[in-house]
């Protein structure tokens, strides 16, 4: 009985360790998603500029570094009693919420493992409620759980986890997210984003027209539309039936100056088209101007089209004008398009015929060296050719490798003392040494060994 609820202890701590690592590590190569989440959460409580933004911030990569490092923690059984106490705790508070948006659906994704997957509120309620079974069994047993590591080395595991995951989320604020899981992502085709496919179930609509006679007001369908002899006076279209919602599905850029859509026209561009992105250009840096100018100029010489895509007013695009000198032409496009786009402020990208050629922050942008030749002659013109699976295995194993060597030689050592103490320890005559007996040595495997 006891074998099979160490079993069960453990397997609970896995599935614990696993799901809290994935979900850290998602969120920490995007903290300014998180941030967008814990906003989003905010404005659904009716709490809107609670919170500065950089504090929203901050808490995005404090709660991913905290779920990444319990996941390990509890990995390797380092401080068990603590750890899978403060894993109750977190899964609870996870539970209680994840309760609230199933009952209100305030914001239709928890945000828990950020852009990566997606669940709805009911799943992620399911989610939640075996984790917290699963904390309660660890949290039950801790001392069940096996020692990948020992007391000694403990140390060299927490600030190493540690500041990798804070070293990560800072690298991919001041840079990009180094996995990009939205629909904008390096390669992706945005026509194609945006299309419905014939098997999907289409979206239903229902028109209803507001007209007038004799002074009195009345609504009819396509289906009972009235004579001439009623004035047109308002309509108002509702969905009736939800269908198949493209990944894409809000992306459309107006130009300032004439008032025009372009976004066919952008997408439908067999060359190069350069958009630097700036939600808002209010708060976007302006300390790279000197580069963003240089691209334009370049883009002029070289026949490539250049637009600043925003959501700021006449006054933002006017105040970064005089800032800047910027020649370039503004376009409008919706707020959280742009945030989804780049999480950059401003960002650069790159297209071709529609498809996302390359990406840059503010902190990156393509030098005057990098751009010596036109793009079809120079690498920055064409897709990476580093594949995601290989990036992902090169994230991981710098993280992976380390640890696992020195888990390998922490037990390698445990092992080294056992059977030290085992010839050292003097045998005493048969029957006087029980199993028990504190005398009796210990593998180093045991609960109580390093």
């Amino acid at each position: 009985m006891n074998k099979i609820s160490n079993i069960v202890v453990n397997v609970c701590r896995i599935i614990l360790a696993a799901t809290l690592i994935l979900s850290g590590f998602v969120k920490a190569i995007d903290p300014r998603g998180t941030q967008y989440k814990i906003e989003d959460y905010l404005s659904a409580l009716s709490l809107p500029g609670l919170m500065p933004e950089w504090m929203a911030l901050t808490l995005s990569i404090l709660l991913s570094a905290l779920e990444f490092c319990l996941g390990v923690f509890l990995l390797m059984a380092i401080h068990r009693r603590t750890v899978s106490r403060l894993t109750l705790l977190l899964m609870a508070f996870m539970t209680v919420v994840s309760l609230w948006l199933w009952i209100a659906n305030p914001v239709s994704d928890c945000g828990c493992f950020g852009d990566a997957i997606h669940l709805t509120n009911g799943q992620t309620l399911l989610k939640n409620i075996v984790l917290l079974v699963a904390a309660i069994v660890v949290c039950w047993r801790p001392l069940s759980m096996v020692r990948f590591i020992s007391k000694t080395n403990q140390g060299i595991v927490i600030n190493y986890t540690a500041l990798f995951i804070v070293a990560t989320s800072l690298y991919c604020l001041y840079n990009l997210p180094l996995f990009d899981f939205r629909p904008y992502h390096v390669g992706a085709d945005i026509r194609k984003g945006m299309e419905i496919p014939e098997t999907e179930e289409q979206p239903q609509f229902e028109t209803t027209f507001i007209l007038e006679k004799d002074g009195e007001r009345k609504e009819f369908t396509l289906d009972n539309y009235p004579d001439s002899t009623w004035t047109f006076i308002d309509s108002k279209t509702v969905m009736t039936r939800e269908g198949y919602v493209p990944p894409i599905h809000d992306f459309s850029i107006e130009r300032i100056d004439t008032g025009d859509d372009i976004t066919e026209e952008v997408l439908a561009d067999t060359s190069y088209t350069f958009l630097l992105v700036a939600p808002m250009l209010e708060n976007a840096s302006d300390s790279d101007f000197g580069e963003i100018d240089q691209i334009y100029e370049y883009s002029q010489d070289n026949g490539y089209a250049f637009y600043c895509l925003t959501s700021s007013g006449d006054s933002g695009i006017e105040r970064w004008r005089n800032l800047t000198g910027a020649e370039y032409p503004f376009c409008t496009c919706d707020a959280t398009t742009l945030k989804t786009i780049i999480r950059s402020n401003p960002g650069l990208l790159l297209l071709k015929g529609g498809q996302v050629i390359r990406k840059w922050s503010h902190h990156f942008l393509p030098t005057a060296e990098t751009l010596s030749a036109p793009l079809h002659q120079l690498p920055i013109g064409h897709l990476p050719e580093e594949s995601p699976l290989r990036k992902i295995a090169k994230i991981l194993l710098s993280f992976a490798v380390p640890l696992l060597a020195l888990t390998i030689a922490d037990r390698l050592w445990a092992w080294t003392r056992w059977l030290k103490r085992r010839r050292t320890t003097p045998k005493k005559p048969q029957g006087l040494q029980s199993p028990d007996s504190p005398d009796s040595p210990k593998g180093p495997d045991s609960p109580d060994s390093p």
